[in-house]
């Protein structure tokens, strides 16, 4: 029994000592979220003139004006398929899908005040995410269904109502509907270094290529350590998830493919996908093609990280369909943020849903409150929740 007790009081002299020394470590937070805002629309009916002069590569070869502008400068309308042989030589004028609804004349009679509001609410949710856990706001921060650079500005002069200075990059997509993926960034804490915009080909029926978001590839320095960002919004269900299946494995190769030729450089690279995939974590473009695993004791060179999916097993979800909860907001992490103790590591990823950013009555109560409801505005803020990640490294 002596000995017994004796054990007791080593063990417990122990976990002091041990807590007495971790009480003297001092840790850094960095908050990583990602957020689709539903069509952050600006007030202009908008358009992309084509210069077919240039390389379809090249930043300036589609450049978003507003529609009037572009109507007046007498450039014929294109209205085919995006076909880059026909084009080129020529310059002309591309119109998006959804730009007529997004305009005071439009079906939702969108006009200066619901927009100011909704870069109001948007900014919001921008200032709290991850707050609680780290007294900051978001480092890094993914978003798509932005409309153009009007809107990313609006957004970043939204954030120094909360003291934070944030820039953003963005390339502008082949998209119908005229919406992108972007990263925004705090000035203070995150150096881009390269940027990169990869596209996704996909073909139709009939064989035409069927244009969807590019993906961002941003690399760069966060608190000086180097670090990969690939920001996606993958081609939707539309016609069915399994019919649509094929277009979304193919979005998830172009990363995985630019993930896998990184880590072939540098194995300790640390990389995190995030976005809205269209796909729970346990689909088949999430697991098939990227292997991941949602322990961190799995983790290994072949496999990458989704914490997404053990809060999907727990039942939550970042958008709500028929009463059910998908997890299509998701990041996925290279092995080095879960295995490498050197710099930030992944510790822990949340849903943000406070109680204003969900409905409260009518048959969407407990979904995502929204901006509108069919052409009816509702004030809310997305369809979706935003979902982030804190990562910690020690201070040295």
């Amino acid at each position: 029994m002596k000995d017994f007790l004796m054990k007791i009081i080593i063990f417990s002299l122990f976990i002091n000592i041990f807590s007495e020394m971790n009480a003297q470590k001092s840790y850094k937070t960095a908050t990583i979220m990602f957020y689709n805002v539903e069509n952050l629309y600006d007030t202009i009916k908008s358009a992309d003139i084509i210069n077919g002069n240039l390389s379809p590569e090249d930043k300036r070869y589609q450049i978003s004006v507003p529609e009037d502008s572009a109507l007046t400068s007498g450039l014929e309308i294109y209205r085919g398929e995006l076909n880059f042989n026909k084009l080129k030589g020529k310059n002309v004028i591309r119109k998006h899908i959804l730009t007529d609804e997004f305009y005071y004349k439009g079906s939702k009679l969108w006009n200066s005040k619901k927009y100011n509001e909704k870069i109001r609410n948007i900014t919001k949710v921008f200032s709290e995410t991850g707050k609680t856990e780290t007294q900051s706001t978001p480092a890094i921060i993914g978003v798509c269904e932005i409309e153009n650079e009007h809107v990313l500005k609006d957004l970043c002069n939204g954030m120094k109502n909360y003291g934070k200075i944030y820039d953003f990059i963005h390339y502008n997509s082949f998209d119908a509907r005229g919406v992108d993926v972007a990263l925004l960034y705090d000035k203070t804490r995150f150096i881009p270094i390269n940027r990169k915009r990869l596209q996704v080909y996909l073909r139709n029926e009939a064989g035409y290529r069927e244009y969807t978001r590019d993906i961002l590839l941003v690399e760069g320095l966060l608190d000086g350590e180097k670090m990969y960002f690939f920001v996606n919004h993958w081609p939707s269900r539309l016609g069915g998830e399994q019919k649509s299946l094929p277009k979304r494995m193919a979005a998830a190769q172009v990363v995985k493919t630019a993930m896998d030729s990184i880590l072939k450089i540098n194995t300790s690279a640390k990389m995190l996908a995030m976005g809205d995939f269209n796909d729970d974590p346990n689909s088949p473009s999430i697991k098939k093609v990227f292997h991941t695993v949602f322990k961190k004791d799995q983790v290994k060179k072949d496999t990458y990280y989704n914490p997404a999916e053990y809060l999907f097993k727990k039942g939550m979800g970042t958008l709500a369909y028929k009463d059910t909860f998908n997890f299509f907001d998701q990041q996925i992490l290279s092995p080095a943020f879960v295995n490498n103790k050197d710099g930030y590591t992944f510790y822990k990823m949340n849903v943000f849903s406070p109680a204003y950013l969900v409905s409260q009555e009518g048959a969407k109560k407990g979904y995502p409150f929204r901006s509108f409801s069919g052409d009816n505005y509702t004030g809310g803020y997305s369809d979706h929740y935003p979902i982030y990640s804190i990562f910690v490294t020690e201070l040295k």
